[in-house]
């Protein structure tokens, strides 16, 4: 792989922006940052391929946790083709990695969903497949959304063990409500696995996220969608993941799903570092024409979300990771905040090493974009996927 060095940028590091900088990657690593003034100085051998990117931002890639499907296919396809189609997808929108995300399903279908889309780990040639996101079955009833309730399983630890074999080891996170009978040796099971835990889909009471924080279930999905709201005699889900700081919280900045004026006080109460850009988008996300299906049945767009059109549900959202980052900086938070929702934040809480940062070492995912969001380059491990320059 050669080396290639992006130049003339506003590099943001995950650390802090630095403005006229360059970026070099060589063997699919980012291999140095450095001002313009040092660039001028440097004698580049003729093999490096230079790009002036023209004051543009170079970030970090996008790394999606929760996401159903893109394009027009969907994880529910239970085909491997189609989850290395949403990946080249993505690459094209500067996301680099992401964690497909299954609906529950009766535990035949489940299963074999898991094993069909495992074996595309690894095969991919778009953005990076880090591993599966189960959104259940271990859910409540209570807070199903547009799931299924047929679908949806008591807690059963050997079911647990069926879909970790199923998956070759590759479940990375799952969503899960911690009032269910049975969490704590499940979440114990899951720690050992190496699975982090989100709080959703969940009826809990207080007290019960408290009992699932100290199982270890310390993150949690699409804040405030499909959980108990907070109460002034009882602050439940929200509440709970709101007022302690040991809870990280997905969030969906559609500005559908969560207003945004709430976004105001989501920064007020929460650390930066604790916050995480989802896009929680359907199969039908950015598809051209109809008709759209999520989760195998019908869904219709209006007014910036999906609907299932039996009963008008919202069924989820049509948010892209870069529009995320606009709403984002228009519901009041820097940029360089923003940015650090959609790739440090959730590289740190799914435990990515070298990824969600510009540091000498760390793969060379990058999305670079423009002051009006326009995405202009991705580089996933050094190999260029977009490039208008």
């Amino acid at each position: 792989m050669g080396s290639i060095c992006l130049r003339n940028g506003s590099v943001m590091t995950g650390v802090a922006t630095m403005e006229h900088c360059a970026v070099l990657i060589e063997d699919g690593l980012i291999a140095d940052v450095f001002s313009q003034k040092r660039f001028e100085q440097k004698h580049f051998d003729s093999s490096v391929k230079i790009i002036d990117v023209d004051g543009a931002y170079i970030a970090p890639g996008f790394i999606d946790t929760h996401i159903h499907g893109f394009g027009g296919y969907g994880t529910e396809d239970s085909s491997p083709e189609s989850l290395l189609e949403i990946s080249q997808i993505l690459s094209q929108y500067g996301v680099t990695a992401f964690n497909p995300t299954l609906y529950p399903a009766e535990a035949p279908l489940m299963l074999n969903t898991i094993r069909s889309l495992s074996s595309a780990i690894g095969k991919e040639t778009g953005a990076q497949i880090m591993g599966l996101h189960l959104e259940g079955p271990f859910i409540s009833p209570d807070r199903l959304g547009v799931m299924k309730p047929e679908t949806l399983s008591p807690v059963d630890i050997s079911f647990m063990e069926k879909l970790w074999n199923a998956s070759s080891g590759r479940i990375i996170n799952m969503t899960v409500a911690p009032e269910l009978k049975g969490m704590r040796e499940l979440a114990l099971y899951c720690i050992k696995k190496g699975i982090i835990l989100q709080a959703g889909h969940t009826n809990a009471q207080y007290e019960n996220m408290l009992e699932g924080m100290q199982a270890g279930i310390l993150h949690s999905t699409h804040l405030f969608n499909a959980m108990s709201k907070l109460d002034h005699r009882n602050p439940n889900a929200v509440g709970a993941i709101l007022t302690h700081p040991e809870f990280s919280c997905e969030i969906i900045a559609d500005g559908w799903h969560v207003h945004p004026d709430l976004f105001k006080l989501l920064a007020r109460d929460k650390s930066i570092e604790k916050i995480v850009l989802v896009t929680d988008s359907l199969k039908p996300t950015e598809q051209k024409h109809g008709p759209f299906f999520a989760n195998g049945e019908g869904v219709c767009f209006r007014d910036g979300v999906f609907h299932r059109t039996t009963d008008d549900i919202i069924a989820g959202s049509a948010l892209t990771m870069i529009t995320g980052i606009r709403n984002l900086v228009t519901f009041g938070f820097s940029l360089e905040d923003a940015v650090r929702t959609a790739t440090s934040n959730p590289a740190q809480i799914m435990h990515y090493s070298r990824k969600g940062a510009i540091m000498p070492g760390y793969d060379a995912d990058l999305a670079v974009f423009d002051s009006s969001f326009n995405i202009l380059l991705v580089a996933i491990h050094g190999d260029i996927k977009k490039n208008t320059f």
